[in-house]
């Protein structure tokens, strides 16, 4: 999977840059070695393609499982070795959050939408706490991530991409936040679960996440709304 990533991004990429005028913000906030997650705002189908394009190193993918059984989509994420979330919980999805911690554990970029779905709107949306708990769990830093202008390159309901629009990838600052759980045998404990028993926890996973996601708004532009994201909202 390695090699079909690799030869992906080297032909899409000049068609990218050739199609689109991609801006790049913030780059030198990427570890040039070592684990992190990217978090960023979904407001299209193709910030799957921008944001791994603009990085000279390898971005792994939680993708929700429906990309995987539409061959229109299931080729690119195929290719570019991402991993199928269930987004509906059990085996599964525990399966997709074990790959992830392996991508961790073995030092590499992990790459979620803390919003879990694409927005419904031009607002960000309440992120899940997921991605703070896979954070605290596996020690290692969460790089927030704005991208912008990718809904008017593929607005919501379109199959083609428009070519010549303007978009920006913009990296804030890593957020580090501290190893909570992490034991000798597993530097990655289990971030899954239902709700954390301990209240102190659970609260301080919604403020990391709120913080989080105030951070993509500030790098994104986007108005930040208290709820979450509902694909049948929209409009």
């Amino acid at each position: 999977m390695p090699v079909a990533y690799w030869m992906l991004k080297v032909v899409l990429s000049p068609i990218f840059f050739l199609l689109w005028r991609v801006r790049i913000e913030g780059r030198e906030h990427i570890p040039v070695a070592g684990p992190a997650v990217l978090a960023a705002n979904h407001q299209s189908f193709c910030d799957s393609f921008f944001l791994p394009l603009v990085l000279r190193r390898r971005v792994t993918y939680v993708a929700k499982a429906e990309y995987f059984d539409n061959w229109r989509t299931a080729w690119f994420f195929r290719a570019a070795g991402q991993i199928p979330m269930q987004r509906g919980g059990g085996p599964a999805s525990q399966g997709a959050l074990d790959t992830a911690k392996e991508v961790l554990r073995g030092g590499d970029l992990l790459g979620i939408y803390p919003e879990g779905t694409r927005s419904p709107d031009p607002r960000l949306h309440t992120g899940h706490t997921g991605v703070a708990r896979l954070a605290l769990g596996c020690g290692v830093p969460i790089i927030p991530v704005g991208i912008v202008g990718t809904r008017e390159v593929q607005p919501p309901g379109s199959r083609f991409m428009r070519p010549f629009r303007p978009v920006t990838v913009r990296f804030g600052p890593p957020l580090d936040f501290p190893r909570h759980g992490a034991t000798a045998g597993d530097p990655c404990p289990d971030p899954a679960g239902g709700a954390p028993d301990d209240r102190d926890e659970q609260f301080e996973l919604r403020a990391l996440t709120d913080a989080l996601m105030t951070e993509i708004a500030r790098l994104s532009g986007q108005e930040y709304v208290d709820h979450y994201a509902n694909r049948s909202r929209a409009g």
